[in-house]
Formats: structure tokens, sequence, C-alpha cells
């Protein structure tokens, strides 16, 4: 089973993820991983801390001479600023912090994570509830990427909305088109809206406030057959719902245009299947279930697209709280932020669904290694569209 797990603080000495489950043979650079990470950094309105933050990386096991053993592969995350400001801050050795944070902020994890763990300083909360864990996430997600490469996936994302702005449904980018998104200032593909959204984030920003938006994640060369109808908890849009889900200020994910199509009626909001008989295949004209029919895998384009909340975290103290020592009435603490941070959330976006994609393609075809993998995949799609034989099974029973 491919399964991830990170470590680590916001301004901890480093974040670490460990990746366990994929094959042997693949290929992967730590280059690749930068070149991801450094997308992760991309957005107007991201904080000054983007301008400094180079995401130093190291490899530490799992990959010998740019191929991977099959074994356990661990990446280590520097942060930048540890030994300049926050080495006696955040030290894991005895000691009492220089500032306890009693204000938590509301929409943040401070509050609900003092109370459960038991914390007076809300720093013992936000330094893992914060969203620089998804750099972690990014590195271990460039491993799936690459191994979906393997078998013809590609994952992208791009901007659909930042505050009241919103770009022209109808424009979907396509795989060759990743590095135009990444050109936009706000990675959106609708050109036509960039100004727009520009100019809104400018206006927040001027106020100290923050805005949300949402991003759509495209998976272009899927297989049919990933996911499973048989158990609610291998269905694959609830899969992909909980691991967008599980992004940081990400609270709400459609799959497909599930949005618009709840207003229809069911004559006008499915997507018609055709016999391609020439290419021996099924195929569709239209997206609306966003590539996914009864939690399985259609071998149509998938999409869905996650909704981001305003972060909460402001340049102002503006949003009313309680503080937990005095039970005053006060205002939320600052600490730095962005304006919005949907352009790399979509970032995230994109690995975690490659992270479900990978993990569903590895355990419907299996295999240690590269090779095997792609042999198991390649037996299944020859035999795709052969449905006679078991037609004939029951023709023989009925006669």
């Amino acid at each position: 089973m491919l399964r991830f797990m990170t470590a680590g603080e916001s301004h901890g000495k480093a974040l670490v993820v460990t990746v366990e489950g994929i094959p042997s043979g693949l290929g992967v650079t730590k280059k690749e991983i930068q070149t991801e990470l450094a997308r992760r950094r991309l957005g107007y309105g991201r904080g000054p801390r983007m301008r400094f933050e180079a995401d130093e990386i190291e490899i530490l096991s799992g990959i010998r001479h740019g191929r991977t053993l099959g074994s356990p592969i661990a990446v280590v995350i520097y942060n930048s600023e540890w030994e300049r400001k926050w080495t006696e801050e955040m030290s894991p050795e005895p000691g009492v912090p220089s500032k306890i944070l009693t204000q938590p902020r509301p929409g943040h994890a401070d509050l609900a994570g003092m109370l459960k763990y038991g914390f007076a300083d809300a720093r013992d909360v936000l330094e893992r509830a914060s969203a620089r864990e998804t750099a972690a996430r990014v590195a271990a997600g460039t491993i799936f990427k690459v191994l979906l490469k393997e078998i013809g996936v590609s994952v992208l994302s791009h901007v659909v909305q930042i505050g009241a702005v919103q770009a022209d449904p109808s424009q979907i980018p396509s795989p060759k088109d990743l590095e135009t998104v990444d050109s936009s200032e706000v990675r959106c593909f609708d050109r036509g809206v960039e100004e727009q959204m520009i100019a809104e984030i400018k206006a927040a920003a001027k106020v100290g406030d923050s805005l949300g938006g949402a991003a759509q994640v495209l998976a272009y060369g899927v297989p049919i057959g990933l996911g499973s109808h048989v158990h609610w908890d291998r269905k694959l849009d609830g899969l992909i719902g909980q691991a967008l889900m599980s992004i940081q200020a990400v609270k709400a994910v459609s799959i497909g245009d599930a949005i618009e199509v709840s207003r229809k009626r069911g004559s006008e909001g499915h997507d018609a299947i055709y016999w391609d008989e020439p290419n021996r295949r099924y195929v569709r004209t239209t997206h609306r279930a966003g590539g996914i029919e009864g939690g399985i895998s259609s071998g149509d384009l998938i999409s869905a697209t996650a909704w981001m909340k305003p972060l909460a975290t402001l340049n102002r103290p503006s949003i009313e709280t309680v503080d937990v020592v005095t039970k005053e009435q006060s205002f939320s603490f600052k600490e730095r932020t962005d304006v919005t941070a949907v352009p790399a959330m979509g970032v995230v976006a994109e690995h975690m669904m490659a992270y479900v994609l990978a993990r569903e393609a590895l355990r419907k075809f299996g295999g240690d290694s590269v090779g095997e993998f792609k042999r198991n995949l390649s037996s299944f799609q020859s035999n795709l569209g052969s449905t006679e034989s078991s037609v004939g099974e029951y023709e023989r029973k009925d006669s």
C-alpha cells in the first residue's frame, strides 16, 4: 500500500516526509522535487517568506543513483530561517518560550488544538497546523507524479476564482498548458480575468485583509478502473475529496460539474457513452461526472475543484477573540501571513490528487518494480471492451 507521512513544524529546523510503497526502478531526482517546491511558492499575494524560503532539500534514503530501490524514501526540507531566528523559540530542549500566544485566531486551529491537547500557548498548535506543512506533501507528491507519468497520467491545476472574481469555466488547460498557467501571477489560465484577480488581491492587501477562492485540479490519461463501487471507503471520488479537504483552509470540494449538475434534470446531467470502433474503446463527449462514475474512474478526464476560505491570519487586528488566560475580550494575534494562498493551494492539490491516483493505480495493478507495474496495466488495458466472453456465459446458462 502506498502511503506517506509528514513531520515537522513551520518554524522548526526542518520538515520531513517518508514515502512507502513506491516500486523499484523509478527515476527520481532532487531537481524534480525542488522544481515542484518552487511552484508551490508561486502566486501574487504571497507573503515575504516566499522570497527567501529556498526549500533546501536532502534525500536521505530509498533512492540510489537516481532510481528508487523499493524501500521507504525519506526527504528533508530544511528551514532557511532556523539558525537565524528560531533555534531558541522552537528548541526541542527544556526551556521557556520568549512569548506566549494567548489570543487564538478564529478560523484557525489555535483554540480547538489548545483545548484538545491542554496547551496554554497557541504556538504549540499553529506550528504544526501551518500550511508550511504542505511543502512536505509536495515533495512526496513529486514522486507520485513521476510514477503516474510512467503510465501516461498528467496532473495539473489552475485557479478558477479569487475573492469574487471567477474565471470562464469553459477554459480548461491541458498538460501542454502548464507553463502558461504557471507564468500567470495568479496561476489563472483565463488571462481575461487575471488583472481583475490581482486588483482584488491589492484591494484586500491595502486594508490588511485576506481572500479565499478556488482551484481546479485536472488529471489526464487516468486509466479506467481505479477506485471501487464495492466499499464506501474505496470510492475514488470520496478519496479525492478527503485528500483535497485535508489541505489547510480548504472547506469544500466538488467533482466535475457537481454544483451546476445539481440544478439540472437527469436527462441533462450525465455523460452519454459512445463506442469508438476504430480504437475499440468507449468514449464520452462531455465531462460532467468529472471522470468518475460509481466511485470508479471511467477513463475520462478527472476534474475536482477545491474551495479555500480566506486565511484566518490577517495583517491587522480585526477579528474578536478571547484571551485564554484573562478571559477578556481581545483581538487575535498577528502571525506572518499571505493575502491569499489560492495559487499555491492549487499546486498542493495537484500533489494530493497525484497521491490518490498513484495509490489506487498501485492497488489495482500492483508490482514491485515499475516494469512489472506497467506490464500489469498493459495486460488489463488490452482486454478492455472484450465483454463478449461474459455475455456468452449468460447465453449458455439461459439455453
